[in-house]
């Protein structure tokens, strides 16, 4: 055959010129699909990459707002000390714009050769790379000095590699201005705090001077008494001595000495001028406790008996109270601590006065002071318990009895003062004082105070 027939016979076998031998319709249709799929792919990843350029976009945003509105200077410096970024507040301490300051060194932006060279030293890569609180002058806008109380970490790659430091700052005299607020504030706030320690007191004071003198009362009441008997007998020997002086016969003194009873009033001096005596040590004692207990604070640090302390403040509040108040006390003795009995009398009175609104509306008001002694691994303790019969502690109000302005009394009844004072002078005095709900009805508060043993 020829090669023309040869030819031919191969034209035959191929078919049209460009098309694939072997290849059919089902073929064709897996490479559209493959082709729909990765083009399915790509979108996916486009529709991606626009949220995270969003993304980005959205923290780049955040970032530069942040930075703008920091007060704080910061700069970003390479390890060369080189700029690589800054805040708006660099801007204007150094009057340059962040254009204007990218490349060049942080260093010759110090007012002196001195600060240049702590800087150097202190934000060099071969330091430690963290600084605290490091004071150095900046040169100003204004060509004056600025002290920059400077902070610094060091910053890393991905991989942990160096890049250089993040430096931040504050200008002394904003640090000193807010000092001197933060102890201005500091300080109004215990004036404040003294303030209201001593309206509280004279609050309790002015509520239980009925009740005071009808104490003084007695005292100066039997005191009168006796100075006027004693006028009476010092009458009647006066008439008698005169007698005896005149040189009268023995039996008219006799008979004047029956008849003015000078034996009696011989046998009853020693008893009046006791009783006077005893009327007076009384009334001393209570204007003392008075002095003590209306006094402004003091860290007074006294031996005192507890024991007493409470008799005195149980005393005062049932003698203001218009009503009765029954108060049942049982104590181990005296009960020796050290502190300010004047406080202490203020936390005391605080709790019988509690206890005393609280059972207003109870028919027979009662409370129970109940102490037991304690011995801990480091010292004596005495536990004293005021139980009344009232209607007890909502637990709503537990948490917060001994909360600042917290009370539970209608307005113009009640500062709400009194327990968290009286919380924070038995803090002070090493002890503890707690509040809870009997089952079996009524409020219970525990005060636990170390002894002076």
């Amino acid at each position: 055959m020829s090669d023309t027939g040869n030819r031919a016979e191969d034209i035959g076998h191929t078919g049209h010129p460009g098309e694939l031998v072997g290849v059919g319709e089902d073929m064709w249709m897996e490479v559209i699909h493959k082709m729909d799929e990765v083009y399915s792919d790509l979108l996916q990843y486009e529709v991606a990459l626009e949220e995270k350029n969003a993304k980005l976009e959205e923290s780049q945003q955040f970032i530069f707002s942040v930075l703008t509105a920091m007060s704080d200077i910061l700069v970003v410096i390479g390890r060369d000390g080189s700029i690589e970024d800054v805040n708006p507040a660099f801007e204007q301490i150094t009057g340059r714009r962040t254009e204007d300051l990218r490349g060049t060194s942080i260093f010759d932006l110090f007012g002196t050769e001195e600060a240049r060279d702590e800087a150097r030293k202190l934000f060099s890569p071969l330091s430690d790379g963290e600084v605290r609180d490091r004071e150095l002058p900046l040169r100003g806008n204004d060509g004056q000095l600025v002290p920059v109380s400077f902070n610094c970490r060091p910053r890393f790659s991905v991989v942990g590699k160096s890049l250089g430091l993040v430096v931040t700052g504050r200008p002394i005299g904003e640090l000193q201005k807010a000092y001197h607020q933060l102890r201005q504030a500091h300080e109004d706030l215990k004036l404040t705090q003294q303030q209201l320690l001593h309206s509280e007191k004279m609050a309790s004071l002015g509520r239980l001077v009925a009740g005071v003198a009808h104490e003084l009362n007695n005292p100066i009441s039997f005191i009168l008494g006796n100075v006027h008997a004693l006028r009476r007998y010092a009458g009647r020997l006066e008439e008698y001595l005169g007698a005896v002086h005149e040189g009268g016969a023995v039996d008219h003194l006799a008979e004047l000495r029956q008849r003015l009873r000078i034996d009696r009033i011989l046998d009853d001096l020693n008893p009046l001028i006791d009783g006077t005596i005893e009327g007076a040590e009384r009334t001393r004692q209570i204007v003392d406790g008075l002095k003590r207990f209306s006094a402004v604070d003091r860290d007074e640090q006294q031996h005192f008996d507890l024991t007493e302390v409470l008799e005195r403040s149980v005393r005062w509040v049932c003698q203001a109270a218009r009503k009765a108040f029954d108060v049942v006390i049982d104590l181990p003795g005296p009960l020796p601590v050290v502190g300010s009995p004047g406080q202490m009398q203020q936390v005391l009175m605080n709790l019988v006065q509690n206890a005393f609104d609280a059972t207003r509306e109870v028919e027979t008001p009662r409370l129970e002071i109940t102490g037991v002694r304690q011995q801990s691994d480091e010292e004596d303790l005495i536990e004293l318990r005021f139980h009344d019969n009232g209607s007890g502690i909502a637990p709503g109000n537990l948490p917060h009895v001994f909360d600042p302005f917290f009370t539970t009394k209608p307005v113009g009844q009640g500062t709400g003062l009194g327990l968290s004072i009286s919380y924070g002078i038995v803090e002070h005095h090493g002890g503890r004082l707690q509040a809870r709900t009997d089952p079996r009805g009524g409020a219970v508060f525990v005060l636990t105070m170390p002894l002076d043993t």
